[in-house]
């Protein structure tokens, strides 16, 4: 049943994608606002507490449903209801608005237009980047959401629905990352106190749920892209990002296309991604230092990076359906 909801909650996103400013958005928002508020008293204790509420209840809401329909109602009543999880937690659209308008963008030559989008997407200081690493920040952030909101989604809602636990898996892990990533950006971005303690409990928590994920991910580049430049990627510049699990798979991509990725062009520009501010252009030789082998990024680097990830996608899925087929003649 996985490979079949799958399918038909990717082709259901790309029919009816859900706008940018979605519900689905608010609702996640409010959740783990209402989770810190009301459980989060500043102990470390209680940081395990808001983070558990926060990322394992709505999954386990998710199990208890598909179990009840599944048992008690109707098979096909469970795979749409994993369906409309699926599509409520993975898919391109949920980010590719930004990463297309940005595109277009730049094909009309309005980077300024550009930048303020990137701005708005990622949050950063875009002001005064060069078309190079501005570039640079769009593939960077297309790779990294790609694979949080497909590649790592696709992974823990199999291994997961294979144990019997409907769509459990891609609530985990779509909580787990949406966590992180608010709690992260309301104590270093918006300034906002907040328990330092479920700030990095809840950083390590996805970590460790993404550490597979982020390898398949990277492995599945290394198989539909460059090889052997994506393997030495891997095992050579995974480091010059902070995030063990992001550097992997940013390392792995930009050999799989031969682009270079990595360095920070100013300082403020990726204060949580950089491992410091000295990499970047080296005035001196305008070489770039901390950075990946390849060529520096193009606009053509865009279709490229968005043909390696529809390739890896295919990949995958054939993978599964193949486990599926031996799995019903089996």
């Amino acid at each position: 049943m996985s490979f079949f909801a799958v399918l038909f909650a990717l082709i259901v996103e790309q029919v009816k994608p859900l706008p940018r400013d979605n519900w689905v958005h608010d609702s996640l928002t409010a959740w783990v606002r209402w989770t810190g508020r009301n459980f989060d008293a500043g102990q470390p204790k209680h940081a395990r507490i808001v983070w558990a509420v926060t990322a394992l209840v709505p999954a386990l809401i998710a199990w208890a449903i598909h179990f009840a329909l599944s048992q008690y109602v109707s098979f096909f009543l469970a795979l749409a209801f994993d369906v409309a999880v699926l599509y409520l937690t993975l898919g391109f659209r949920q980010f590719s608005h930004y990463f297309t308008d940005i595109r277009d963008a730049l094909e009309r030559g309005d980077e300024d237009q550009a930048r303020s989008l990137l701005a708005e997407w990622r949050h950063l200081d875009t002001s005064e980047l060069p078309r190079t690493e501005l570039l640079r920040h769009v593939i960077e952030h297309s790779l990294l959401a790609a694979h949080r909101h497909v590649f790592g989604v696709f992974f823990w809602f199999v291994v997961l629905s294979g144990l019997g636990l409907g769509p459990a898996g891609a609530v985990l892990y779509r909580m787990a990352e949406f966590a992180s990533r608010y709690w992260a950006f309301k104590s270093l971005s918006l300034g906002v106190a907040v328990n330092e303690g479920l700030r990095d409990l809840s950083q390590k928590a996805f970590a460790l749920i993404d550490h597979v994920p982020a390898r398949l991910t990277a492995f599945g580049f290394a198989v539909v892209g460059n090889f052997e430049e994506a393997v030495a990627g891997w095992r050579r510049d995974a480091e010059l990002w902070k995030h063990a699990n992001e550097g992997i798979i940013l390392a792995a991509a930009a050999g799989a296309v031969g682009v270079q990725l990595g360095g920070a062009s100013a300082p403020g520009v990726t204060p949580d991604r950089s491992k410091s501010f000295t990499v970047g252009v080296d005035a001196a030789d305008g070489e770039a230092s901390g950075s990946t082998p390849g060529l520096p990024p193009q606009l053509a680097h865009l279709g490229a990076v968005v043909g390696l990830v529809w390739r890896s996608v295919v990949l995958w899925m054939l993978l599964l359906a193949l486990l599926t087929l031996a799995n019903l003649l089996g």
